[in-house]
């Protein structure tokens, strides 16, 4: 299972996330709910660093699928709405009854 924290300040604004696990949907290389996800948040986090000023940090590790990027200041608009469509698709993943049990969606303030 795909494990996705959503790090939020007081104001509900995405900070940044952790990401862990495989979803273990499909084989290796043959996995839909793992590439959509995956395609998600790597397209954020270059959106961010290419579209915005917004300044970060992240530590990766393929092969555990450990993802963590954290904003170092409050997000930008432009960083808002890059992480809100992040958030907004993988929800939908998270809610579609075919994948659900593949993602593990959750929010936490920081």
């Amino acid at each position: 299972m795909i494990h996705v924290t959503i790090c939020q300040n007081r104001r509900k604004e995405c900070t940044g996330f952790r990401t862990y696990g495989h979803a273990g949907f499909s084989d290796e290389g043959q996995d839909i709910v793992c590439a959509a996800a995956s395609v998600l948040i790597i397209n954020t986090i270059n959106a961010i660093e290419k579209f915005t000023e917004d300044r970060a940090t992240m530590v990766s590790d393929d092969a555990e699928g450990i993802i963590e990027y954290s904003l170092k200041e409050r997000p930008s608009e432009k960083a808002k709405l890059l992480f809100d469509t992040m958030v907004l698709g993988l929800m939908e993943m998270s809610d579609d009854e075919n994948y659900a049990e593949y993602i593990d969606l959750t929010f936490e303030e920081v």
